[in-house]
């Protein structure tokens, strides 16, 4: 009988022997019980501890957030090490990928495990080359998708989980409400109370697989102040009595002050008024005093720009000047009640231009996101690019940065006064996958980015996605998980690794497919960034036309290929191809709404594209473990969006 040996009691390190002990007997079902206790003499068996455990070397210059993974096991047994539990247990999972285990999608349905008759010995030792690998929930979410997805991660390597707002009802509520496929799905209500027991659901998964758990992000500047943010988290536009202490604490602009269109999350405060500053403070510290589980607390400011208070008082320093004297407070507050919490800062929209007077006092306690959500995705950053001199901040006028490299500009103005940790908020998976049909280019740029970043000084990402984000595939996910740990591995090799397991002896001829799909459709032009007119349409450009001709052609070939595995020797396999034949409607539709917005026959595209999502929604129950109907309608309504009713007319 096999044995397993855990060094020492920890709920993570109990949790990977029991992962480890459902594997081997699927790997070998015919071998018997495993049997697991703790024994921390043991010389015997798979022994399972922290490096100190077995008076191993480690190169983390923190034990708690940097992963060493240290393998030394053969066919009866051996050493499965980490730096911390959590990485124990991705010790665990890699000993099962190096014997031929992959994880391709989340679920049952995306595991292979192969049938083997002996283990193969791992000699492996790795410090994951980013500090920080995360995922933040987006788009529209079921709680069976969260939990899924948090163990999907943990298998991938993935230590940080971040779970936006106090109460992340717009998110739940866009799936279980089907907001926008109400004519297939008829709306399944849930309450705030449910949606909060999920949360706490999600965050004990977390912290059973010893992830970095990261909390909230946006709120800050509406709970607190009695702006309610449950109901699609402050981003619905409604009717709200202010009373006049309310209306004191809000952004004065245009010589009023008044919620930004109606939307809580969107509306900033008057920063400079002390009341503002110690109401902000003070909800921080309660939350962080009552939620110690939470690692790193993200305390952001609204979401929108250009609509920062215009007053005196608040004109006499930038928007990120008035931040950073909120952090010091939050700061000086947690640290008079004993309180370890890490804070985490953001630059994003009006706060991407750095401070000019105030720096952070206590910087141990803090971490720097960047969040360059305007930025074009169609190229990377690395040391051989050119980092312009950053756009000039002018209160409520600036103008957005586009490229990766406008962007980066401003994170480097924000580290000539901030020396410490510094961590990416990235958009791959958000509206981003949905302009970008074949998925591989995709899968490239965040190699490119992951590996450029890292060269650039930064420690970590956390992208901001669906958790539904692998259609037609999962290769862009498995990627940036890959990668984030080992940035010298080779693209190529990612990619066959990957495509070989999903769609078998076939893989190069479905990826040449998906390939040509990709160029059809040209990231860019769905992107918005090859208009001819852009003041008239983003997406008006005639010569794509012909490009996008050429789509339901390769569709139908992707059909056909799909059509000879209907059959398929493995779980993982099926799935793919089934989700082939999906992906090749979606982009049949598609590309007959674009033909349409590419000549300027807006108001038709639109129509179409109405019909195209509710006809298309009759399938989203069949796959949605894996495409987010939602965040799909919203990417293709935002490519509806038309400037004028101008035609274009060759």
């Amino acid at each position: 009988m096999m044995k397993i040996q855990k060094m020492r009691c920890d709920h993570t390190i109990d949790f990977a022997a029991e992962e480890l002990k459902k594997y081997l007997r699927m790997m070998m079902p015919e071998g018997g019980d495993v049997a697991i206790q703790v024994a921390p003499d043991a010389g015997d068996g798979f022994r399972l501890g922290l490096l100190e455990d077995f008076s191993l070397p480690s190169e983390a210059e923190d034990p708690l957030l940097d992963d060493v993974v240290h393998i030394e096991a053969g066919p009866d047994g051996g050493i499965l090490a980490g730096s911390n539990p959590r990485s124990v247990l991705f010790a665990v999972y890699r000993f099962l990928r190096l014997n031929g285990c992959r994880f391709l999608y989340p679920g049952i349905d995306g595991e292979f495990i192969p049938v083997v008759e002996r283990l193969q010995a791992v000699s492996y030792h790795k410090l994951a080359d980013m500090r920080f690998r995360g995922h933040c929930n987006e788009g529209s979410e079921s709680q069976t998708c969260m939990l899924e997805t948090i163990d999907f991660y943990a298998k991938q390597e993935i230590n940080v989980y971040m779970l936006e707002f106090r109460i992340p009802f717009g998110y739940y509520n866009a799936y279980y409400a089907h907001t926008d496929n109400e004519k297939n799905r008829p709306p399944e209500p849930v309450s705030e109370t449910q949606v909060l027991q999920w949360k706490r659901q999600c965050e004990t998964e977390i912290a059973k697989r010893g992830m970095m758990f990261h909390d909230i992000g946006h709120g800050w500047t509406a709970d607190p102040f009695g702006f309610h943010t449950g109901d699609n988290s402050g981003w619905a536009s409604g009717k709200y009595q202010l009373t006049e202490k309310q209306a004191s604490y809000l952004a004065l602009r245009d010589g009023k002050r008044e919620l930004y269109k109606n939307r809580p999350n969107w509306t900033n405060l008057c920063y400079s008024n002390e009341e503002v500053q110690r109401i902000m403070a003070q909800a921080v510290v309660e939350y962080a005093e009552h939620h110690q589980n939470v690692d790193y607390l993200h305390v952001w400011l609204a979401d929108m720009y250009n609509n920062h208070c215009e007053c005196e008082a608040c004109r006499k320093m930038r928007p990120s000047d008035w931040y950073l004297a909120i952090m010091n407070r939050i700061d000086r507050l947690l640290t008079e009640k004993g309180l370890k919490t890490r804070i985490v800062f953001i630059a994003y929209v009006d706060t991407l231009f750095a401070p000019e007077k105030i720096t952070i006092e206590n910087p141990k306690r803090f971490s720097l996101l960047y969040a360059p959500i305007f930025r074009s995705y169609l190229s990377s950053i690395n040391k051989e690019s050119k980092i312009p001199a950053p756009g000039e901040y002018v209160r409520n006028a600036w103008k957005k940065p586009t490229t990766a490299e406008e962007n980066f500009a401003h994170l480097q103005e924000w580290r000539k006064s901030w020396t410490g940790s510094c961590i990416t908020y990235e958009y791959h998976f958000w509206r981003t996958q949905f302009y970008e049909l074949g998925g591989v280019e995709l899968a490239r740029r965040i190699y490119e980015d992951v590996r450029g970043l890292k060269e650039m000084g930064l420690e970590g990402f956390i992208e901001d996605g669906s958790q539904r984000s692998f259609f037609p595939n999962g290769f862009a996910i498995y990627t940036y998980a890959e990668v984030l740990v080992n940035s010298q591995i080779s693209f190529e090799e990612l990619k066959e690794d990957y495509f070989s397991h999903i769609y078998g002896e076939d893989w190069q001829k479905v990826v040449s497919f998906l390939e040509d799909m990709g160029k059809a459709f040209d990231f860019g032009y769905l992107f918005g960034e090859k208009s001819i007119h852009p003041e008239v349409s983003k997406r008006l450009n005639p010569a794509m036309v012909k490009s996008l001709d050429r789509a339901p052609e390769i569709a139908a070939a992707l059909r056909s290929i799909a059509a000879e595995h209907k059959t398929s020797p493995t779980r993982p396999q099926t799935v793919s191809y089934r989700l082939l034949q999906h992906h090749a409607a979606y982009c049949d539709g598609l590309s007959a709404i674009m033909k349409e917005k590419a000549v300027g026959n807006n108001y038709k595209a639109s129509e179409m594209a109405k019909e195209f999502l509710e006809d298309f929604g009759r399938r989203e129950l069949e796959i949605e473990r894996y495409y987010d109907h939602g965040l799909a309608a919203y990417a293709i309504q935002t490519m509806m969006i038309t400037y004028t009713d101008y035609v274009y007319v060759d």
